[in-house]
């Protein structure tokens, strides 16, 4: 579960602010990597002609690179005048080939060669196509069965043999695609070896998972319409059974992680040892409460457990576990002290140092230096909506922060870490790109963003406060963005605009464009907010989800409410909210749950009882609905449909297939039984979204909601 089209009559106004930006900003200079320790590559136009230079970091010396292009830029020159890149298409690691899917079969175009190569040519499409590490072969999956293509034999092997409408090998079912290992995954489940000579692989059985069934009604689909049926848990649920295969590319032969295929668990995210021999998977319980890490024997499938985590309210799958190449072990970055950490353990599962001990979060490792024994990593630091570069010793010793200054800092690394590219920005500065040394020091300046002066006729105005929580635990960080001619004089409507989830903070310290969207432009105030569980406070905020989907994002929220009907430029009968998928079900709980502090909302999307979604996402924080019937009713907007007094637009797409539209469907029985008035609009086709004229028809649909409903237009 993890855009605005303007009305005409903001245009002008829109045209007028380009215009000014037009004449003070210039476009940024980009950094295209680095040559060396000591010189960086910058892409920039000058006198309207592009130019690349290498940069002496230190002295800041340039020299123009005619001709220069990455090795990928390289690539895709050599290819034919006539290829053109589609979203299934593929690089190699080594940038010397490109893999083209077309029309469901694969083609190879090499920098070498410099011709297309046909592959396969069968009615069967080929799809999630990845390349081995030494970019000598392809592994693909094909009717949900596992292949392998060799690019110097040229010929396909097929590795898996078994599969069926509800049975995968290396294909992801949807709810694992979905929850668990990512829509960026395009249901690929299967993992390289380093050294290409193994695929570790998911088999997936769905034969006793429920199906849910979307009916297709759109004029291709004719006069009677079509089924779309789709394996799909919901809590409490069967869920798909897996087990994790290692096949042997030279041998064609499969080997078991000998897990227990009974046992009602999740496996996901595995990676090997650099040598290949050995494969790490990830083992979580169903309740989602104790994670272990598994290391198995290639050859045998016999594993020993090396790792193991386990709370009362839930734990997740480690996504970006760090592999030393040396073969020493692997660093976790882990919630175990209730704050995002790293840990360096051993293969044997000794844990060999704690990399740090914050009190705020790690968000992610930036870089390995394993011949200098560093580690460089981003963490927000003591004010959660920053983010900042670090470093620290693979001994845990030498930490230090890098970047300094208040906001939110992006940095590109040399290779040897002697110096860095600083890009920033703050709520209250627009920022700039800065060379720093080893130290952090700034060298000096590369560049810096020209925004026009603030002009209140023209512009909005961001600002950042903290909202303290009722029961005085948390001081929640929001961004209010003001209108065009704000005056606290006037009285003006507010919309919260929100996602909501757990773990999903979106306030960060960020510069904020001055020029205004729809709302700020037609005299409406916007307000973000992150409430306890958005991460901002570690697992101290997050566990308050556990079992209570809802409660406290509507009263954190309220909270915030009530703030703003303290201030004398808010007009509290004009309090609105919107959102889409989670954000929807918010939007939805607040105009009933909450409809003593929200009065208007559009809602697209939404979840409106947990019984109704996934059973991995769901169950993770509410637990199956027989352990938890007060959670789930409790979580659930449509008890609350008799409490709605306010002005609702809900939107969905007929084909979403992750949030059913039998969520809003449901509501909507409920509000037309309670006597309810509100607006529904169908999107035909839409999954989780939709796009093009739909996505035209629907923004200008809720921008002319809060036109009406704000202001009687």
């Amino acid at each position: 579960m993890k855009r605005c089209i303007l009305l005409l009559s903001s245009l002008i106004l829109l045209f007028r602010i380009a215009d000014v930006n037009a004449q003070v900003q210039q476009a940024a200079p980009q950094v295209a990597g680095w040559l060396d320790d000591n010189r960086y590559i910058i892409q920039m136009v000058e006198n309207g002609v592009p130019v690349v230079k290498s940069v002496d970091a230190r002295r800041g010396t340039e020299r123009v690179l005619t001709g220069w292009k990455s090795e990928r830029e390289k690539l895709i020159g050599s290819l034919p005048a006539n290829y053109s890149p589609g979203p299934a298409d593929i690089v190699s690691p080594d940038n010397k080939s490109v893999i083209i899917n077309r029309e469901g079969d694969l083609y190879l175009i090499s920098a070498l060669a410099g011709r297309e190569i046909r592959l396969t040519n069968d009615p069967a499409e080929e799809v999630n196509t990845r390349f081995s590490p030494d970019s000598r072969r392809i592994a693909y999956t094909k009717n949900k069965d596992l292949y392998v293509f060799d690019l110097v034999e040229m010929r396909e092997i097929r590795l898996t043999t078994d599969a069926t409408d509800r049975i995968y090998n290396g294909y992801a079912s949807w709810v694992y695609f979905e929850e668990i290992l990512g829509r960026p995954s395009r249901y690929a489940a299967f993992w390289w070896a380093p050294d290409g000579s193994k695929i570790a692989y998911l088999r997936s059985d769905e034969n006793t998972v429920p199906v849910f069934t979307l009916v297709r009604l759109d004029e291709s689909d004719g006069v009677n319409g079509r089924t779309e049926v789709t394996p799909y848990p919901k809590p409490g649920d069967r869920n798909p059974v897996v087990k994790m295969g290692i096949a042997d590319i030279t041998t064609g032969k499969t080997t078991w992680v000998k897990t227990n295929e009974n046992a009602d668990q999740y496996l996901a995210w595995p990676f090997w040892t650099p040598d290949s021999r050995k494969l790490a998977v990830q083992v979580l319980n169903r309740d989602q409460t104790d994670l272990r890490i598994i290391l198995a024997d290639a050859a045998t499938g016999d594993f020993t457990e090396i790792y193991n985590e386990s709370r009362p309210t839930w734990v997740e799958f480690y996504e970006d576990i760090y592999v030393l190449k040396n073969g020493s072990g692997f660093i976790v970055r882990s919630y175990r002290s209730d704050w995002e950490n790293l840990y360096y353990h051993g293969w044997d599962g000794s844990l060999k140092a704690p990399l740090t001990s914050f009190n705020f979060r790690v968000t992610g490792i930036e870089m390995v230096d394993e011949a200098a024994g560093l580690v460089y990593f981003s963490a927000t630091g003591p004010q959660s909506t920053e983010r900042h570069y670090y470093r620290v010793g693979i001994d845990g010793k030498g930490l230090q922060q890098i970047t300094s200054g208040a906001g939110t800092h992006s940095v590109s690394v040399s290779p040897g870490g002697s110096y860095f590219i600083d890009t920033w920005s703050s709520i209250e500065s627009p920022g700039a790109m800065v060379v720093l040394d080893r130290s952090g020091k700034q060298l000096r300046e590369i560049y810096r963003p020209v925004s026009a002066t603030y002009d209140r006729s023209m512009h909005s105005k961001a600002e950042m406060v903290r909202i303290s929580t009722s029961d005085g635990l948390f001081d929640m960080p929001a961004i209010i963005k003001y209108p065009v001619n704000f005056d606290d004089a006037g009285k003006y409507p507010v919309v919260f605009t929100i996602y909501g989830g757990p773990d999903a903070g979106r306030v960060r310290n960020v510069w904020q464009s001055p020029n205004p969207d729809f709302y700020a432009q037609n005299g409406i105030i916007t307000i973000s907010v992150d409430h306890r569980a958005s991460g901002h406070f570690g697992k101290k905020g997050l566990d308050y989800m556990h079992r209570n989907l809802g409660k406290w994002e509507i009263l954190d929220y309220a909270d915030a409410v009530k703030w703003l009907r303290a201030k004398p430029w808010v007009d509290a009968s004009r309090m609105g909210i919107t959102g889409g998928s989670y954000g929807g079900y918010v939007t939805c709980l607040a105009l009933t749950r909450g409809a003593e502090y929200w009065t208007h909302g559009v809602a697209s999307a939404s979840v409106t009882d947990w019984r109704l979604y996934d059973s991995v996402y769901t169950e993770r924080y509410m637990d199956e609905p027989a352990d938890n019937p007060e959670g789930y009713n409790e979580g659930s907007v449509l008890g609350f449909a008799a409490k709605f007094t306010g002005r609702l637009q809900i939107v969905h797409g007929d084909l979403d297939d992750n949030v059913h539209m039998q969520n809003s469907i449901q509501l909507i029985s409920k509000l037309q039984d309670s006597g309810k008035d509100f607006e529904f609009m169908i999107y035909p086709g839409g999954r989780h979204g939709w796009s093009g004229a739909k996505r035209v028809h629907s923004t200008n649909m809720a921008n002319r909601f809060w036109l009406r409903e704000f202001f009687g237009k």
